[in-house]
């Protein structure tokens, strides 16, 4: 409640989960030369360089699919969106067995190997990016 008596819409803040373990997380690269090339050993060593950008998700329960106690958590932007469905797997415990439906924005599922960032840019709403879940399919 805020100081005038009315509800307050603030949200929890969102909570890290290590996503490295469920997936590896691919740095994005930077393709643009920005100067002399750079010796072999550099390179390599910026690839191994992991993002530690953060992109805030939050998980909205559709249907029948049970809610979450914490519905926003950042993930690495690096990663790709197999890991998000991994780690919401292991949050409601369901087995790979178990159906679960992901959606983007209440409208599409996009694909495992799609990356995070790429879809928050994208799609993302006030800063989240948003995914429903649900145990049956929702929408195409």
């Amino acid at each position: 409640m805020s100081n005038s008596g009315t509800p307050s819409t603030e949200s929890p803040p969102a909570t890290d989960f290590n996503l490295d373990s469920l997936a590896g997380a691919n740095p994005a690269a930077n393709t643009e030369p920005t100067g002399p090339p750079a010796s072999p050993a550099t390179v390599i060593a910026n690839h191994k360089k992991k993002d530690t950008s953060k992109v805030v998700v939050r998980f909205r329960a559709v249907g029948n699919a049970p809610i979450l106690k914490q519905n926003m958590y950042r993930i690495t932007a690096s990663n790709k969106f197999l890991a998000v469905i991994q780690f919401l797997r292991k949050e409601l415990n369901y087995k790979h067995s178990d159906p679960l439906f992901l959606y983007v924005n209440s409208a599409f599922s996009p694909a495992p190997d799609e990356i995070v960032n790429n879809l928050y840019k994208c799609f993302g709403t006030d800063g989240k990016l948003i995914v429903n879940y649900c145990t049956s399919p929702a929408w195409g």
